[in-house]
């Protein structure tokens, strides 16, 4: 950090868990935050997998290292433990947490589970209502906020929309003057803690997600096994598709092929906005039976089973 932009002696930093139902918005809101696509975002539900890390930056203020954690559900698969494993590890560890709320959608018992691991964790909480673009009329927030204020002690409360970034800079302030006095955790530059293997991994799914709608069941994984930047102009990808089904590969491959060249090139877009240059992708489908319950390969895929 250079000398103009040295914090002072109110500096703030530290971390924060990102804890919500699937599809409340988390890694929507962690892209927009961070400014860079770094998470996987799909209307499928528990699209992330793993605790993915962003920072937030503001300097001579205070740091945010935001923790996005998968979409809270019943664990079922070995998969599934893992996945909430690091849902109990992050609230764990970290110095606030953010419960974030589908403010569009009716309380659930979902939201009540949500909100009582937040409770469980005695970690200070800012409680965020989200999707209010979707909300014609605004008034419709006062009985959830009411509720909300009946069951908990909030730091705050922020309505926001992640998708168009109405109140995010609002929640940036309110997150960062709950954090601990500190020194930065992390460069100035950094966003985000993830190789780039892994978000181009990430990215890959996004897209698979996106073109397969609802004819693929949560059943793929995406690892990338070449990252090649020897020339410079150019990076070089492969990445390997996994799925438990034969089946299920002719589904994403497509009717000649045709739906996995969608993915790859979308996929390649967001890579090559991502990396500021051409990027050659391919895309190959593995058939792995029972891979979400195969210790090794979860472990090789980088979902591995830490705490819980």
């Amino acid at each position: 950090m250079s000398e103009n932009t040295r914090p002072d002696e109110n500096y703030r930093s530290g971390y924060v868990a990102l804890v919500g139902r699937p599809n409340a918005g988390k890694s929507t809101l962690l892209n927009r935050l961070v400014g860079e696509k770094i998470a996987a975002v799909s209307n499928k539900p528990q699209t992330t997998r793993f605790a993915i890390q962003g920072i937030i930056t503001r300097p001579t203020v205070g740091q945010i290292v935001l923790v996005d954690t998968p979409g809270v559900h019943k664990p079922g698969y070995l998969l599934n433990r893992r996945m909430m494993a690091h849902v109990h590890n992050a609230l764990a560890e970290v110095d606030l947490a953010l419960l974030i709320r589908d403010a569009s959608a009716p309380t659930g018992n979902g939201d009540r589970f949500v909100l009582d691991l937040v409770k469980e964790s005695t970690k200070p909480a800012i409680l965020l209502l989200n999707k209010t673009d979707r909300l014609a009329d605004k008034r419709k927030l006062l009985p959830l906020i009411e509720w909300y204020d009946a069951q908990h002690e909030w730091e705050a409360v922020v309505p926001l929309s992640a998708r168009t970034g109405d109140m995010v800079e609002t929640l940036v302030t309110e997150i960062i003057k709950h954090l601990p006095v500190g020194e930065p955790i992390f460069d100035e530059d950094e966003l985000t803690d993830q190789p780039l293997r892994t978000i181009v991994a990430e990215l890959v799914r996004e897209k698979i997600l996106g073109t397969t709608g609802e004819e693929l069941p949560y059943v793929t994984a995406v690892v990338t096994e070449k990252f090649d930047e020897e020339r410079g102009d150019l990076t070089v990808i492969h990445c390997a598709i996994y799925v438990e089904r034969a089946s299920q590969k002719k589904i994403i491959i497509g009717h000649g092929g045709e739906r996995l060249r969608e993915t790859g090139t979308r996929a390649r877009q967001d890579i090559e906005r991502l990396l500021g240059k051409r990027v050659f992708l391919e895309l190959f489908v593995k058939v792995e039976e029972g891979w979400r319950d195969r210790p090794q390969l979860l472990d090789e895929l980088g979902i591995e089973g830490k705490g819980r």
